[in-house]
């Protein structure tokens, strides 16, 4: 199968030896590899077609790369909320979030066009050309789409599968579930606002606001603190001191994206530079953008911004980098990700955590939005 080896190791220590958060972020790749040899042997046994075209490229996609944030953050609510000893759980947790993370990516590069992932071609693109290359009958962009939906839905499947498992062998399964529902459903409704505010040509920066919170992050951040949290029997206080905290971090880190969505090198960020420029995406970073070219007279800006704009072209496109640079709304965003940052330590504290804890979870949220973490005397 491309991306997996034939057999994997199971991850060592994790009873004997406490994992640290940037641990776990690594171990769960282990255990993701053994949930989808499970899986795609499963897959075999219903169709070798699909388990080969389908199933095994999904797969792939779910291995390769990423910072696996999602699990790193679950681990990091769990020991805030006194979890330790074995960690199996919540690297079975982490890995039910990366089949998630795998939905939404392949489901939002076929919303948004995007044709690469990760370093490799997206999904619906991958499909799309193999179509073409058989010489199959119909158009091979529609069976490309249709075949990533198909396979965004697997890894979803997958994903609930993984949790459901986990829940039931858990004396805290209950309240584990809760929170895993919750952030199901607010990341389709992000996912619906992203949509509806393209489609309505928004520049409303509160919308912006809205839909970064409900697609990145709660499901970022937030709610994977909750569940590992959950793992470990956390009371109403801590979790919501970590719910606050996860909700300015993650909102943080979406605007980080958001900045390098616009302005980061695709050799690091693994897709295209400027395609939410091209699709005129509502970001929090276009919407300030928008508002300020139009208190300060900008018209050169305004134009480039406009929702009618058509900056499909790469001229168009450094157009809009301009306008967003000369606005100063890249630094005010860069500003309001400072401040959101330091929010989220400040409620972290409130959840009582050790001082070793609150220093990986300012390293965490460093890693996540780019700011550089405070000095030591500050986190402890």
């Amino acid at each position: 199968m491309p991306g997996l080896p034939s057999t994997v190791a199971p991850p060592a220590g994790l009873a004997d030896d406490p994992l640290s958060a940037t641990d776990a972020a690594g171990a769960v790749g282990t255990v993701l590899e053994q949930v989808l040899h499970e899986r795609l042997r499963h897959c075999r046994s219903v169709d070798a077609v699909f388990a080969r075209e389908l199933a095994d490229h999904l797969a792939a996609l779910a291995v390769r790369g990423g910072r696996r944030l999602r699990t790193a953050f679950a681990h990091c609510g769990w020991r805030a909320a006194g979890g330790s000893g074995d960690a199996t759980a919540v690297l079975r947790t982490g890995a039910a979030l990366e089949l998630l993370q795998a939905c939404a990516l392949v489901h939002d590069d076929v919303m948004d066009g995007s044709v690469q992932r990760r370093g490799a071609p997206a999904l619906h693109v991958h499909f799309a050309r193999a179509h073409w290359a058989r010489g199959m009958h119909g158009r091979a962009e529609s069976f490309g789409t249709s075949a990533a939906v198909l396979a965004g839905d697997l890894a979803l499947a997958w994903a609930d599968d993984l949790l459901t498992e986990t829940a039931l062998g858990s004396p805290h399964g209950s309240r584990l579930h809760e929170e895993w529902r919750a952030m199901r459903t607010e990341m389709v409704a992000g996912q619906y606002r992203d949509l509806h505010a393209q489609a309505a040509r928004s520049s409303d920066a509160d919308e912006a606001l809205s839909i970064a919170t409900l697609k990145s992050a709660l499901y970022t951040v937030a709610r994977p603190l909750a569940l590992g949290a959950s793992l470990a029997g956390a009371d109403e206080h801590v979790l919501d001191a970590l719910r606050a905290a996860g909700r300015c971090a993650g909102l943080a880190f979406q605007l980080r994206d958001d900045l390098l969505g616009a302005f980061g090198d695709p050799a690091l960020t693994g897709k295209p530079a400027g395609d939410d420029l091209r699709s005129r995406k509502l970001t929090y970073l276009l919407a300030v953008a928008v508002r300020l070219a139009d208190a300060t007279g900008d018209h050169l800006a305004a134009a480039a911004l406009a929702p009618d704009a058509d900056p499909k072209s790469e001229k168009a496109v450094r157009q809009v980098r301009s306008a967003l640079r000369r606005t100063g709304a890249r630094d005010l965003v860069e500003a309001r990700i400072e401040e959101l940052t330091d929010m989220s330590l400040a409620h972290f504290e409130r959840a009582g955590a050790r001082s070793a804890v609150r220093h990986e979870f300012a390293a965490l949220v460093s890693r996540a939005t780019g700011v550089a973490p405070r000095r030591a005397e500050e986190v402890a």
